[in-house]
Order: C-alpha cells, then structure tokens, then sequence
C-alpha cells in the first residue's frame, strides 16, 4: 500500500490540537476537555485540561459492553513454569474489580500511590489495573531489584499499600522478593502500613503479622462476595502512573504519565503505527517493571481491544531459541516487540535459524525492535530467518511510545538498516550542536525534541519540577533533550548513533560507538558486541571492543581479534584507532538486556563504581575486569563499591 504518513504527519504538525482532538474520538470520557493544549498549564503544557476519564473502564469494562467479553484479552505464558493461563475481558474484569475491592477496604483512594513488586504474573497486570480503577497511582518495581533500589522508591513515592509475591522465577534459580520486600521497608523512612503477597508454590514465604496479607485469599473473599467497584473519574491531567528511571546522581527520577493523553497517544499508535488491529495477538516481550511492558504489554493493546501476551521466560534457555518461534504459533501472534538483544541471544546459539522451520508461523507478520540499537546484521539475520519485515523504532521511557518509526498501519516506507525510522506524529525531532545551533543534515549532534512534547509524554517528574526542569529542558531552551547523540539524513530518516555519553573523542574527532559497534556485528563469527571509549594520555579516548562469538565457533580469539580490528580500518578509517577487541564469554546487561557499557568504561578506567541496581549476573563484571586486566587495562585501583 501506499505510505500515507507524510500527509498524516504534515496534518499533526500543522495543527495538533484538531489532530489529537480527532483521534482522541477513540477514547470513552466522562468529562470532554475545557482545552485539547492549555499552553499555560504545568511545566510545558497540559493535553486534555478539563477533561475526566478513567483508564481502567477504557481497558476493560467497556470493552465488555461493546462485544469483547468473551474475547481474550490475556495470555500468560510460563516457560518457567511450563504453564499457560488465559483470561477473556470478562473475566479480567472480574479478577480486577475483585482486587480494587481489596485495595479499597485497605483505605486506598483516588491519588494514593501503590507500589507494585512483581514477577510476570497475571496478578501483576490486575494490580495495574485495580490501581487505575480505583484512581490511584501504582509504581511498578522491577521484580528482584535490591533492597536499597526498593527502599529509595518507597520514600520518594510514599505508598499506601504494596503488592508484590512471594518469588520470581529466573532460569536456573529461584528469587526470593520477600526477604527483598522486608529489607527495603526496614530500611525505608517512609512507612508501609500494609502489603498484599501473592504465594507461588515454587516459593511460599512467611507473613509479617499485622501487616501482610494473602493475595490470593483477599481476592478469592471480594470475588466470593460479589464485590462491585465502579471505575473513579479522574483528570485527564491527574497522574495514571510513576515510573522510575535511573538518575545521574543516584537519586531514580519518577517519570510521570498522565491518564488522558497516555490512553490517547497509545490507542493511536496500535493501528497507525504497529498496522494491528482489535481482536488480534500482539506480544511484547518484555517486562511489566519497565515502560515497554507498562505501554505494550498492559494498556496499549487493551485499549485498542486486542489480546495481549505476558510471557515469563527468556529468548535462550527456557528451554531452547526457540522458544519465542513457539509462542507465537502456539497463540497466534501476529506482531512482537522486543529487544535486539533478545534477537542477538537467539542469533548466538541458532546462527543457522534451524529452530524456525520447526514452527507454524503463518499468522506472524512483523517484528518490533527497540530499547537498544538494532545493529544491521542481527536486523538482516532475523529478515532472513523469518521471512517478515522487521521494524526498528526508538523512544524513551519519559516518552511512553515511539517517536521515531517506520509506520506500519499508515503504509510501511523504505527500510533503511541502521535508522530506527521517521519522527511520528507529534515529534519535531532535530539535531543541535553543543551551542544549541541546527547542525546540517548527515551531521552527528544532540538529539532534541520540539516542545511541546505530544499527548502520552512526561508532563513532569515526580513532585520534582525543578529537576524535570534541569534534566531534560534549561541545556537547548525550547526543546526537550534525549541525550542521545545521532542524525538526521536528507531523507528524514532519523539515526541514533550513541548516548550522547558514548560520543568518545578521539584526537579530537567525535565518533560514534555505536557506528564502531555495526562493524564488529558484521564478523560472521560474532554474536554481540559492545564498543566503550578508554582513557588514553596521547588522545584523550581510544575505542576498545568486545565481542561474544557464536555458538559453535572455536577459532583462536587473536585471529578473530585481529580480523576485526582491520575491518574496522577498512569500513570507518585509521581515524577509529581500534586497536584493541577483547573476546570475553558474555557481555554485563541489566535484566532488560541493556549492555552496561558506562560501567564498563569505568572498570577499564579504574574508576569508582558502583554494581548496578538491574544487573543480571554482577560475576560478569568481574569477567570483564579479569579480561581487560590481561590486557593491561583496568585492574587494580579501581575502587568498587557492591
């Protein structure tokens, strides 16, 4: 078909109040809005002043009343467990109104926070939703973080009530949240007077008297009892949720998302963005902890009416790669989003793709790649394999959906590899110099958006204006920074090239990690790959590499070594001076499967630093630095703090 998106975006552009006003149709609200854009309200603006809705009765009841109730709206695969679960609409809001019954018996009301810690559970996408029901605001916590992370939330979010489980469950081990749960409140100054735990058999945990209760129970109680709790109207303008982030001073910034322009931004982006339609299976292999699973496991395709999947497992290992081949024909998904790395992890232990074949991917029609760069020969190797378009997009979790894409409901453009595709409507999306100047198209710059920023973005942080303020607008006034470093080239086609703090300088030239990291992925006997700048008293950074070869391959590493370091030469230029490439056995990564590169600048750097909060294995930063430390790089003198 052909592309409408230039007409959809120059409309947007031209006038975004007529536009977000049409495509907030889509949306059941109990109140219409006084203005679409009061210009004068909060930091930058306010969408949908004056308007009252709720979030939960948008996701569930009335999709009930309109046809959907016997449709499925949650499939829960367990490839921990070797178990599925699946839930129509009706029967969702059922176990939602049963659970908001017991939050409200609780005390909790419109504008109280709660804070959600869980696995991959069902129960953990209800809690969502019993909150918006309810209006109050939940905080998801990514299941398994330490203690301290926890106990920081807990003071700058002051909870009510906290749900979360007895356990997670991780390939290979099992993770006890309780003891997790009880150190964080010991340590919290604010106090929780109250917690609902879900009991998994695979790991039952003691209840603290006089605080803790049974999840199960409470809300077996309220469903037994015919509880019946109607959705609050809220704002528009009133908070859905807080998300935390990592903060530069070691402080986790909560980012903010609003009801109103959040449920309108989401539906819109479904069909025009992501091409699918209601009543269809759209999978987002992620977490709920993070903002892909707050966005596009929970309320994006609920809003929109379609069937979503909560998978709890991993890419490799649960039990094979090709696990997530079989959870798409086993549930009939047509589209998935997840990470390149989940893709680079499959390509690593089935470089051949022979896992394939052996599944019925009829109905299967696109893939979704974002959270890191979607280097072009693991996009390549997966439109090879499978057959379909694979689309990478990029956005933030401060943004909540994508501004940039390659928009598959409005008619796919021309794919170019590399590029995370075009700015979607609302994004003014330009690149500046460190003056805050236009840079000339193809030039590398700071990643900047317009303000104000489109129906669905962060209003603000966390009852912290002054540092949303600092953060992300006073460095190019009238724009909000990504700190992201990239171009944009004659097409418009936007190309994310680092963090800004990965730009290294070497002798002078600023260059780009992530450009160096596209060539070492092009080896054919490499997995994954991380570029970081060091230290060098000569050029004040060089570049050093690492890679994780395929499975399989049992070359001798200084060859391989060797090969890359004249690939590199060859495709960027001696100016790149990478003349160091480590092999190691696998790359640190935060659960989410972001590469911890900044920690391993520091490493290498003998630097402080401290053990990230996300980390997956923190026995691999030890790797790491016995790795570098044969290299003369690193080693003693760092000073760590775990």
């Amino acid at each position: 078909m052909t592309s409408r998106y230039h007409e959809v975006y120059a409309a947007g552009k031209a006038d975004p109040e007529t536009f977000w006003a049409e495509a907030a149709r889509d949306i059941d609200w109990i109140k219409p809005w006084d203005k679409v854009f009061d210009a004068e309200a909060g930091v930058y603006g306010r969408w949908f002043a004056g308007a009252e809705c709720n979030t939960c009765f948008n996701a569930l009841d009335r999709h009930v009343a309109c046809g959907r109730a016997d449709q499925l709206a949650l499939i829960y695969d367990s490839a921990m467990r070797g178990t599925v679960r699946k839930f129509t609409y009706a029967e969702m809001k059922r176990e939602v109104v049963a659970l908001a019954s017991v939050l409200k018996n609780q005390g909790v009301q419109k504008g109280d926070r709660v804070i959600i810690y869980m696995p991959m559970v069902p129960e953990a996408v209800f809690s969502m939703l019993a909150c918006a029901r309810l209006g109050a605001i939940h905080s998801v916590v990514f299941g398994g973080f330490a203690a301290r992370e926890l106990a920081t939330r807990i003071d700058d979010a002051t909870p009510k009530l906290i749900i979360s489980a007895s356990c997670g469950l991780e390939p290979g081990r099992t993770v006890a949240y309780k003891p997790l749960l009880d150190g964080a409140i010991g340590m919290a100054h604010h106090k929780v007077g109250r917690c609902l735990i879900l009991q998994r058999d695979q790991q039952r945990c003691d209840l603290v008297e006089g605080r803790d209760l049974d999840f199960a129970d409470q809300v077996a109680r309220e469903r037994a009892a015919g509880a019946n709790v109607d959705c609050v109207p809220v704002k528009a303008t009133d908070p859905l949720y807080v998300l935390y982030t990592s903060g530069t001073t070691g402080q986790p910034k909560g980012v903010v998302r609003d009801n109103g322009g959040h449920m309108v931004a989401l539906k819109w982006s479904m069909e025009n963005e992501f091409g699918i339609k209601p009543g269809e299976v759209f999978w987002a292999a992620s977490d709920v902890g993070w903002v892909v699973g707050h966005s596009y496991i929970v309320y994006a395709p609920l809003l929109h009416g379609c069937t979503t999947v909560l998978f709890e497992g991993k890419p490799v290992g649960t039990p094979d790669a090709g696990t997530f081949w079989r959870v798409i024909a086993e549930h009939g998904v047509v589209a998935l989003f997840t990470a390149p790395t989940a893709f680079r992890a499959i390509k690593g232990q089935d470089p051949l793709g022979s896992f394939v074949p052996k599944y019925d991917l009829k109905k299967f029609r696109t893939l979704f790649l974002a959270g890191e760069r979607a280097d072009p020969p693991t996009l390549e190797w997966a439109e090879r394999m499978l057959g379909v378009p694979v689309i990478d997009h990029w956005w933030q979790t401060e943004t909540g959906h994508p501004i940039t894409q390659n928009p598959v409901g409005l008619g796919r453009l021309p794919v170019k590899h590399g590029s995370p595709g075009v700015p979607m409507p609302g994004f003014d999306v330009q690149v500046l110099d460190d003056a805050g100047h236009p840079v000339v198209r193809g030039t590398l710059g700071n990643v900047v958006l317009k303000l104000p920023l489109p129906p669905g973005c962060l209003p603000t942080l966390w009852n912290a204006d002054q540092r949303f303020r600092d953060a992300y607008l006073a460095e190019f006034p009238g724009y909000y920074k990504t700190a992201d470093a990239g171009l944009v080239d004659g097409d418009g086609y936007l190309f994310i090239m680092a963090r800004t703090d990965d730009i290294i300088n070497v002798a002078g030239h600023r260059l780009s990690t992530g450009g160096m990291e596209e060539v070492l992925a092009e080896h054919q006997n490499v997995a994954e790959c991380a570029v970081i700048g060091i230290a060098d008293a000569m050029k004040g950074q060089v570049p050093c590499g690492f890679v994780v070869l395929n499975a399989g391959v049992n070359r001798d590493a200084v060859e391989v070594e060797r090969e890359i370091v004249a690939l590199v030469r060859d495709r960027i230029g001696a100016v790149a001076a990478l003349k160091t490439v480590v092999v190691i056995k696998r790359l640190p990564k935060t659960r989410s499967g972001k590469i911890l590169r900044a920690t391993m600048q520091k490493i290498a750097d003998r630097e402080p630093w401290t053990m990230p909060a996300t980390i997956d294995d923190p026995a691999i930063l030890d790797e790491i630095a016995a790795a570098l430390a044969g290299r003369g790089i690193g080693g003693e003198g760092a000073v760590v703090s775990r």
